[in-house]
């Protein structure tokens, strides 16, 4: 049976052991907290029911320590620590003197380039990227990130790993700072927060444009296969006289910055652009979680076809 280890018992680091357990892999959690090691079962096995993935206790194993896993067993480590990169160089030493030669060692890092977290191992040719996104169990894509050192080959399995755990892996051929889907969902979100900003519409109206508009035929197709659909031409003429007055701003909007600098962080400080109750909160969660396995089950049947 193959054996993954996940360094981080967190949102991510639990959310990604239950896609290895939900796939018939064994999963090792690696979380010093004692706590969150404690509500790590629980979790998984809701995150497994969502997945429609049978759970099954011999598949998970929480640890204090790294140094309990059976390392020599273990095919995959995947890091799931806070973006220090720091401690991320710190863990990946770690990593590198117990895994064995042949294991992969990949990164959830969000932020940092892998290059970076892989300097000064003395087998970066088998470190690279593996970004999930939140909530990793149900977003069905993963990045697959190649460092300046990384093996092609290394890659190229992993994928290989991701689609047989029924996600969606994405190449990423060069190390750039937010890889590729970040990048992307940061020049959307650039000028969904200029627009805000502007006064030209309220956070309640971006989002329903968003979601009801061009965000809705994501679900059936991507951006670029989506204007294939509709016609280049169409698209070229419009950029034309869009673009010019789109926001290139080289810093975070002004709305964003001064929210941030008050506290008003989100759901996780009860006040963001829309303000949260305990209530509402949990209310939204459930209702996000309920719509995203219904685009699952779009997907499912798409591949069933």
């Amino acid at each position: 049976m193959d054996q993954v280890a996940v360094i981080g018992g967190g949102t991510m680091g639990g959310d990604i052991a239950a896609i290895f357990v939900a796939g018939g892999w064994t999963a090792h959690v690696v979380e010093p907290d004692a706590g969150r090691r404690a509500a790590l079962t629980g979790r998984i096995v809701k995150a497994c029911d969502q997945l429609g993935g049978p759970y099954a206790a011999e598949r998970l194993t929480a640890h204090a320590a790294a140094a309990s896993v059976p390392w020599q067993d273990v095919r995959l480590a995947i890091e799931c620590a806070p973006e220090n990169l720091a401690v991320k160089r710190e863990i990946f030493a770690e990593l590198e003197r117990r895994a064995a030669p042949t294991a992969t060692l990949a990164s959830n890092s969000s932020s940092f380039p892998i290059t970076d977290i892989a300097r000064g191992l003395a087998t970066p040719a088998r470190m690279c990227g593996l970004h999930f996104f939140m909530p990793a169990h149900l977003v069905p894509v993963v990045e697959v990130i190649r460092g300046e050192s990384t093996d092609p080959a290394v890659c190229e399995r992993l994928a290989v790993t991701m689609r047989e755990l029924g996600r969606v892996p994405v190449s990423v051929k060069k190390d750039v700072p937010g890889f590729l889907v970040n990048r992307i969902q940061h020049a959307m979100m650039r000028e969904c927060f200029a627009l805000v900003e502007q006064g030209l519409a309220t956070p309640e109206d971006v989002d329903a444009a968003v979601r009801y508009g061009f965000g809705f035929r994501f679900v059936a197709a991507g951006p670029i296969l989506q204007k294939d659909l509709s016609g280049l031409d169409i698209h070229c003429a419009a950029a034309a006289t869009i673009y010019p007055s789109l926001c290139n701003d080289a810093e975070p909007s002004r709305v964003l910055r001064d929210r941030v600098a008050a506290g008003k962080l989100g759901v996780k400080a009860g006040e963001g652009f829309y303000e949260w109750s305990p209530e509402r909160a949990a209310a939204e969660k459930a209702r996000y979680d309920r719509a995203l396995l219904a685009a699952l089950d779009v997907f499912a049947r798409e591949r069933a076809d």
